[in-house]
């Protein structure tokens, strides 16, 4: 796909001006929003579903089209935008996230044409974060600059692996050589706010190769870096492999090794692991990622997008999970005819909604603090639920996790292994609230 030229190349980079310059307009006003846009807050996910190729791996919702009637898709996400924005009553958008599927396969018009729409229906502040996706092979310089101009401001580049025997495995497009150009092209247009992928445990994968790998992307990367493991996931061409014997199964504990290894190396470089998987020097943390882990509202836009929002404009209470119609063609049939193609809601039930600030919170360095917790349970403290349990005593005992004056929250033994400190704490949740509302069904 190339940049558009001509008079469609002129109004594209009309469009994206004009969304950079209402975003510069709100700043220099010299006004600062009112108390009410304040309290409505939320990050907004655009999904787009596009592929040139599906990696070997990967499950995610997206497609290998013939063709893409761009503009359609386009005129789809923006009225989907516009529509769940007046349903959720946010008055002030923190993030914009363009995810997939291929991002950078779409045209920087689309891009801003989205932007434009948000800075009508709400409040986006000009240093909004506005983060791409983005592939080696799908973003040379002038197409990364382009984006830049639509309103694009940090990217997200899937390098996967610097082998490119493991870049061919995982079915990637690019090479090695491709993606080390691509991050220091980006570099040069988004210093300070590029970050990079990397791949573990893959199959036949060892310890010191991969280390190799870090070590020389450290070389060249930014201040951000998100160390991935490999999930084999039924459905893919490398579950499959594995299945079949083609390819040997991945070694757990190799993987363990490397991630272990691959955080201290990271330390060592400067970089604070302020997630599971993420790791950032120079307060390059992703703001809009942060609004996941913190359980904040967001708002999910395109095929089998998600959502956590209280639906205001249709007089909700409550906080709602939303899930929109996978299939893009479908997906765009319910948008023209509804306004929003949200395929499935459901009430998100006291007790759910505190099973997922505390799993999503822990993932972080700083974890739970005693005033976020309240602003989800204002009875029950962390002290309540967790101080007097004989199993998380232990757990405190033996350095995984600490619980303090500023909440609760993982060592960093303890962040590596937060999937069984999960198996203690979240049936303790589920007890202590139990007792605390003994007539009420847990989740609902």
């Amino acid at each position: 796909m190339t940049l558009p030229r001509g008079r469609a190349g002129a109004r594209a980079l009309a469009s994206a001006a004009k969304v950079a310059q209402r975003r510069r307009l709100v700043e220099d006003a010299g006004r600062s929003p009112s108390p009410a846009t304040w309290s409505r807050r939320a990050a907004l996910y655009v999904h787009w579903p596009y592929c040139e190729k599906r990696c070997s791996y990967c499950n995610f919702n997206k497609y290998i089209p013939r063709g893409v009637e761009e503009a359609a898709v386009r005129s789809c996400l923006v009225t989907e935008a516009q529509t769940l924005l007046r349903l959720s009553g946010v008055q002030r958008v923190e993030s914009v996230f363009f995810g997939g599927g291929t991002p950078s396969l779409a045209s920087p018009h689309t891009v801003a044409a989205v932007l434009e729409a948000v800075a009508q229906a709400t409040h986006l502040p000009a240093d909004s974060e506005v983060t791409l996706e983005a592939n080696p092979t799908s973003a040379p310089a002038s197409r990364l600059a382009a984006f830049g101009a639509a309103g694009v401001n940090r990217l997200s580049i899937g390098l996967q692996s610097l082998d490119d025997t493991e870049l061919q495995l995982l079915g990637r497009t690019h090479s090695a050589s491709d993606a080390l150009r691509t991050l220091a092209e980006a570099r040069c247009l988004f210093p300070g706010r590029v970050s990079a992928d990397l791949m573990l445990g893959l199959p036949a994968q060892q310890v010191r190769p991969w280390l190799r790998q870090l070590e020389e992307l450290l070389l060249h990367c930014d201040d951000h870096i998100s160390l991935y493991q490999l999930t084999l996931e039924r459905g893919t061409a490398l579950f499959t492999q594995v299945q079949q014997g083609a390819l040997p199964a991945p070694d757990p504990e190799l993987a363990a090794e490397m991630y272990q290894e691959g955080r201290a190396v990271l330390q060592e470089a400067g970089f604070r692991q302020y997630e599971v998987s993420n790791f950032a020097r120079n307060g390059a943390l992703s703001t809009h990622n942060w609004t996941y882990w913190q359980c904040g509202q967001y708002i999910g836009v395109g095929p089998g997008a998600h959502g956590r929002f209280i639906p205001q404009g249709a007089g909700g209470l409550a906080r709602e999970a939303r899930i929109q119609t996978l299939e893009p063609d479908n997906w765009m049939r319910e948008v023209m005819l509804f306004g929003h193609g949200t395929r499935k809601r459901f009430i998100l039930g006291e007790l759910e909604l505190l099973e997922e600030v505390l799993a999503m919170g822990l993932r972080t360095d700083v974890g739970i603090t005693h005033q976020h917790w309240q602003k989800f349970e204002p009875q029950l403290t962390l002290w309540d639920v967790f101080g007097a349990s004989e199993e998380v005593n232990t757990l405190l005992e033996q350095g995984l996790l600490l619980l303090d004056h500023r909440g609760l929250r993982c060592s960093w033994e303890g962040l590596a292994v937060l999937d069984s400190l999960l198996l203690t704490l979240l049936p303790r949740l589920q007890e202590a609230w139990q007792q605390k509302n003994p007539s009420c069904v847990p989740g609902g």
